[in-house]
């Protein structure tokens, strides 16, 4: 994530659950879907830099526990998301996503003192990258990043978990041929990988998409089952 236009078009903050879905997990503050009952497993949504109010995101972690997942969608900007008032190159240095790592860290660890017999994590934009970090310290059973911002080849290198990348036709921040290489990369190391690019969509579209663009609501309903499918392959063993 490397300039404004990567987070152009922000999501409307509205009405996304109710207020008895949130609690604190690991420390954060979080918007929960499901329940987190001994043997389930449990799912962390990481958002873009948009942060974890955006209704469709919450919308996504809802059909999620449908499918019997305990869902969590913490606040990692601790209620300073980024919105298109700020300046991008400010807002980044003090929202890292390594520090996204860490904490997630924390996050899992909790869920596994509350008996999750599994986690997986999902990642968007600067979600992804949070994501990609915390793959690498083979922690959590699975990992989907989707439309992420700058990866690191490194810690592609040092993945140790299922991943699948899904990613946009029309991504500057994270081409096609790029993903597509990443998934050589765990391929080689024998690394259980899917990689997948939606043709005709822009970064973002996953939990951005507008419900009266027929094209990218049908490629982001598309990437919601393919992750709900790979979290169910690894997950509910």
């Amino acid at each position: 994530m490397s300039g404004p236009e990567c987070c152009a078009n922000p999501p409307t903050i509205g009405s996304g659950g109710n207020d008895d879905q949130i609690q604190e997990i690991g420390g954060l503050k979080s918007y929960t879907s499901g329940l987190l009952i001994p043997c389930n497993p449990a799912l962390i949504l990481i958002a873009d830099a948009f942060g974890y109010e955006a209704p469709k995101l919450r919308q996504l972690a809802d059909k999620l526990s449908e499918a019997g997942f305990y869902v969590v969608v913490p606040d990692f900007f601790n209620g300073d998301p980024y919105t298109p008032e700020k300046q991008l190159a400010s807002w980044f240095p003090n929202h890292q996503p390594g520090k996204g790592c860490e904490d997630a860290r924390k996050i899992v660890a909790d869920l596994k003192s509350k008996g999750a017999s599994a986690i997986g994590a999902a990642g968007f934009c600067w979600g992804g990258m949070a994501v990609s970090k915390l793959s690498t310290y083979g922690e959590i059973e699975a990992a989907v990043i989707l439309h992420p911002g700058r990866l690191s080849e490194d810690d592609i290198n040092a993945t140790k978990v299922p991943t699948a990348i899904l990613g946009a036709e029309l991504d500057e921040h994270a081409p096609p041929d790029q993903l597509k290489k990443f998934g050589e990369i765990l391929s080689a190391n024998s690394v259980d990988n899917f990689v997948k690019i939606y043709p005709g969509v822009v970064h973002g579209w996953t939990v951005r998409y507008k419900d009266d663009d027929e094209h990218s609501f049908k490629c982001a309903m598309e990437s919601h089952l393919d992750m709900l499918n790979w979290f169910t392959k690894y997950l509910k063993k």
